[in-house]
């Protein structure tokens, strides 16, 4: 049987993810306080960034700025307020996306478990999917899916997005899928034989336990992707309401008030920790169906 991880193990990690976030931190103000004013430039290119306040302003600054009003008009909510709110949007997006993504991930990895040479065909084409570049392939699939009408069906534009947040989401769960799948050793598929248990018994009783350690990091891959693909897309298609048009909207604004523009950047990166961390929800039941299918 597996141990189980001790409270110890759990506040350790958690202690040095704090500690990076300070390290991060620390970095950024004294490069500020002692990097060169027209940041390092090397040959006609800038490696790193001017340390002035509209380029760089201090930690301090972005973060109270997150709890002053979005605008100066009476009634405007706090910034991380408005934050939330888009963050929630886009993380709604996601999570449909990479729901999307991790049927179509394992329906494929089952295909190509059950032949080899839909293995030998599909897995290259499916290595290859990620090679296309989203800002261009975004507005296709808005154009696309804007056609599509089914009786009083009619096509939204977040659907847009969830399918390229679907699309990055695919491919990690596929490919952890298969290799997890194909985990067994050849004794444990014979020994499977002998008991005359058929290929759907065989799945569910041996490959599918043996694929979680797999499969884990392939979820929660597929959902930091799954977020950053509904970002870009949020971007690429001009989605409202958004994290994604929500940083491009203060990028904008960048000049007069530069502190807030990273209201939303701290947003998303807050949205890629939920949607791990959820993920690890689900990784501990998909845990428990390991250890009992192996213990049975």
């Amino acid at each position: 049987m597996r141990r189980r991880r001790s409270p110890r193990v759990a506040l350790t990690r958690i202690g040095i993810g704090a500690l990076g976030i300070l390290a991060i931190a620390a970095i950024w103000e004294l490069y500020k306080a002692f990097g060169p004013a027209d940041g390092v430039v090397i040959g006609d290119s800038r490696i790193l960034p001017r340390t002035s306040d509209l380029a760089m302003p201090h930690i301090v600054d972005m973060v109270s700025r997150l709890f002053e009003p979005v605008t100066r008009a009476d009634g405007s909510p706090p910034l991380w307020l408005e934050v939330s709110g888009a963050a929630a949007v886009t993380l709604g997006i996601a999570a449909v996306g990479w729901v999307v993504g991790l049927i179509v991930g394992v329906a494929l990895a089952l295909v190509m478990v059950r032949s080899r040479l839909a293995e030998s065909s599909l897995l290259p084409w499916i290595v290859l999917s990620q090679t296309v570049p989203l800002i261009a392939f975004a507005p296709v699939v808005r154009s696309w899916g804007s056609k599509i009408e089914i009786g009083a069906f009619e096509w939204q534009d977040w659907m847009s997005v969830a399918v390229i947040a679907s699309y990055l989401a695919f491919f990690p769960v596929a490919i952890g899928a298969l290799r997890g799948l194909q985990s067994p050793d050849a004794i444990h598929t014979e020994l499977m034989r002998s008991y005359a248990a058929g290929w759907w018994a065989t799945l569910v009783k041996l490959r599918f336990p043996a694929s979680v350690p797999y499969l884990l990091p392939a979820l929660r891959l597929a959902a930091a992707n799954a977020v950053v693909g509904a970002i870009v897309a949020e971007v690429s298609t001009g989605l409202r309401g958004g994290i994604g048009r929500m940083i491009v909207q203060y990028a904008g604004q960048a000049s007069g008030d530069p502190a807030k523009s990273w209201g939303p950047i701290f947003g998303a990166i807050v949205l890629g920790l939920v949607a791990a961390g959820s993920v690890a929800l689900i990784g501990g039941t998909l845990g428990n169906y390991r250890r009992a299918e192996v213990n049975s």
